[in-house]
């Protein structure tokens, strides 16, 4: 068989079978899940956001995925989905007391339990470590684990108040088909919300481009007798005329308004002086005679 020495190989040193499907560790999963962001792979510190997908991220790496518009920008199937900072809820989380952290080993001599979680559920007491379903509600960003919402079934939160709905729960860390049902709430929610802004902007191109309603006449504009504006009626009643006739002069004003009006010069009243008379152009003392005709005339000699 070409093998020197007199060795007798087996089966399985020349036969190659299939390979074994690698098995993944379910404590090493639910570790990276719970301890880890999702985006960036450090470690989960406050402030810490969720996708609408149930996925924990470091707000910090967010904001930098977010803010990082290189072409050269590497594109993360994890946050693919996360166009802005609404598109994520920030957590308020609950800490756990028993979690000491990093204070109790600083010498390196002590044996770290990482199913010790750093937060716990604020009704029931349970650890968010990855062996109870928790989850956030978006209407306020508190975290509560599902088998409090299940116990105390309200519409209000059970630790700010604040009211929600069922569709406002999204489950942390969910199994493939929580996450699939979750996808298809956000991308229905996004399609609901680009329709809204459309009408909006709809609504508002419409009040732009319609005219303005009719305005009612001023009172310049009002008309009076034969359907002529009043602001085109020049009325010229003489104090005279007025107190001969006796009448008052709204009744004069109305009563001219049906005529024809006419112009008179300041001049030909009567009851005026001439000292009054002299101030308008009318008058004889403001008319000058003719200039011979040598004369330049200019403005200035007027």
């Amino acid at each position: 068989m070409g093998c020197d020495g007199g060795t007798i190989p087996k089966r399985h040193e020349l036969v190659k079978g299939p390979k074994k499907v690698e098995k993944v560790d379910k404590n090493a999963e639910l570790v990276a899940q719970w301890y880890y962001c999702s985006l960036s792979q450090e470690a989960l510190k406050k402030p810490i956001v969720a996708c609408e997908l149930g996925r924990l991220y470091n707000k910090d790496a967010i904001l930098e995925y977010l803010l990082d518009k290189s072409p050269e920008k590497p594109t993360a199937e994890v946050a693919a989905h996360i166009k802005s900072i609404k598109h994520v809820v920030e957590l308020k989380l609950t800490d756990n007391p028993a979690w000491q952290g990093e204070k109790g080993n600083t010498k390196g001599d002590r044996y770290v339990d990482l199913q010790c979680a750093r937060f716990i559920c604020p009704v029931v007491g349970l650890e968010m470590n990855g062996r109870h379903k928790f989850c956030v509600l978006r209407s306020c960003g508190c975290v509560f684990s599902v088998r409090a919402m299940k116990e105390v079934k309200t519409d209000v939160c059970h630790k700010c108040g604040v009211g929600f709905q069922e569709e406002d729960i999204i489950s942390l860390n969910g199994s493939k088909e929580e996450v699939e049902v979750l996808r298809k709430k956000m991308e229905e929610r996004r399609q609901k919300a680009k329709l809204e802004r459309k009408l909006k902007k709809s609504k508002a191109v419409e009040t732009i481009t319609k005219p303005d309603a009719a305005e009612a006449p001023g009172p310049s504009e009002e008309k009076i007798g034969n359907g002529i504006p009043l602001r085109e009626k020049i009325l010229f009643v003489s104090e005279s005329k007025s107190a001969a006739d006796g009448s008052s002069s709204s009744d004069k004003a109305i009563k001219s308004s049906s005529e024809p009006a006419t112009k008179r010069l300041i001049s030909e009243c009567e009851g005026r002086s001439e000292a009054y008379k002299s101030i308008f152009t009318s008058h004889s003392s403001a008319k000058r005679a003719k200039p011979p005709n040598w004369i330049t005339q200019t403005a200035n000699y007027y």
